[in-house]
């Protein structure tokens, strides 16, 4: 293959830079022959003609940008094909190098959560002492194998799918980073397959049940109201236990709660309906927590079941299954997918569209509810 670092003259009459692959030529069944070449477009432009000491410098200093750019990708490919090491940086352990790929995301909770969990799993299956010109492909599937046959929960249980997924895929990018960073001349992560993500099951309440619920006696009454507040409201469990009075506001002839999103971040503003506001009781001082006393324990989790139990309902039911409940209800009830989605806080609408595909299956089942008409 050549690699070289070439121009094209713009409309505009700038000039863009691109390296060009040039991986040969081929002859078709009628003989003529086609030049096989990819391009890699740099977003880099010169000045087509440099009329004053700025411009000249700003392409000069552009141009010795875009060359060391075609020096890394040359080595690449010779690194690659040569199977070429760096003998220094393949001493480095690879767990110490994972750490702190992980660090890195420290400013995304949920993705640095999911990092340090893979580290956890990494820990238990590969030695301390390993280091990166220990690595190969068998390695990796090791790894992977390790995920798939061996790695359990807490309440040691194998692996769901897509934790097996999640944490496989940390695991590959830390490879794929690794590569790039010179430490393996091969990139291995492109050659072992990841694993096939699932449709995550979304237990919910149907209204009756949740009517049921309403009625139904619970041990910890904030839990019940917090769970309640969550089935009316959609909001998630960590942005419920944080809630203060500060940021209910209680407007006309409505209410709205103005939070910051512990999963994402984001500031959200929510009208909530006038039962769910009822949910709360009285105001208290604005910087007490509403829900005061709840707490994330296994006691709680388990009365929850309990609590379903003795309303007669069998589902698995967890916190979360709440919001999922929330989502199908606004729904069932003739909200549309985009609203639902902004109520939930979901970035993308495809994540709605998971509740959605739940509604179409009830509708579908309604169909045969009818009974057969004998003609």
């Amino acid at each position: 293959m050549i690699i070289t670092l070439k121009e094209r003259k713009l409309k505009s009459g700038k000039i863009s830079l691109f390296i060009e692959y040039y991986k040969g030529s081929e002859t078709n069944e009628n003989g003529k022959r086609r030049h096989i070449r990819d391009r890699e477009y740099l977003k880099m432009f010169l000045v087509a003609n440099p009329k004053s000491a700025a411009e000249r410098k700003e392409n000069k200093e552009t141009l010795v940008l875009a060359k060391k750019i075609l020096a890394i990708r040359e080595a690449e490919f010779y690194q690659g094909r040569y199977n070429i090491k760096n003998t220094t940086k393949e001493k480095r352990r690879f767990l110490d190098f994972f750490e702190e790929k992980a660090e890195e995301k420290s400013d995304s909770v949920k993705n640095y959560g999911n990092w340090t969990a893979t580290l956890v799993h990494l820990k238990r299956h590969i030695s301390p002492q390993t280091t990166f010109e220990e690595i190969d492909e068998n390695f990796i599937k090791g790894v992977r194998n390790y995920f798939d046959k061996e790695a359990h929960t807490k309440s040691n249980l194998p692996l769901a799918l897509n934790s097996k997924y999640s944490y496989f895929n940390k695991f590959k990018a830390s490879i794929r980073a690794a590569f790039n960073e010179g430490y393996l001349a091969i990139n291995y992560a492109a050659k072992v397959k990841s694993f096939e993500q699932a449709e995550s099951q979304r237990e919910y309440l149907s209204f009756k049940e949740l009517q049921t619920l309403f009625q139904t006696s619970c041990k910890y009454e904030i839990l019940k109201s917090a769970f309640l507040f969550s089935c009316l409201t959609g909001l998630r469990w960590s942005d419920i236990n944080t809630l203060v009075w500060s940021e209910v506001r209680d407007e006309d002839d409505s209410s709205r709660i103005n939070f910051r999103q512990q999963k994402t971040d984001g500031v959200e503003y929510l009208y909530i309906s006038k039962q769910a506001r009822e949910l709360l009781g009285e105001r208290q001082e604005p910087e007490n927590r509403v829900f005061k006393g709840l707490k994330y324990s296994a006691v709680y989790n388990n009365e929850i079941v309990r609590w379903c139990n003795r309303a007669g309902i069998s589902k698995h039911i967890t916190f979360h299954s709440a919001r999922h409940t929330n989502a199908v209800l606004l729904l069932e009830n003739g909200a549309d997918i985009y609203t639902v989605s902004k109520r939930l806080g979901h970035r993308e609408i495809r994540t709605t569209a998971i509740y959605a595909k739940i509604v179409d299956q009830k509708m579908k089942e309604a169909s045969n509810l009818i009974p057969e008409i004998k003609l």
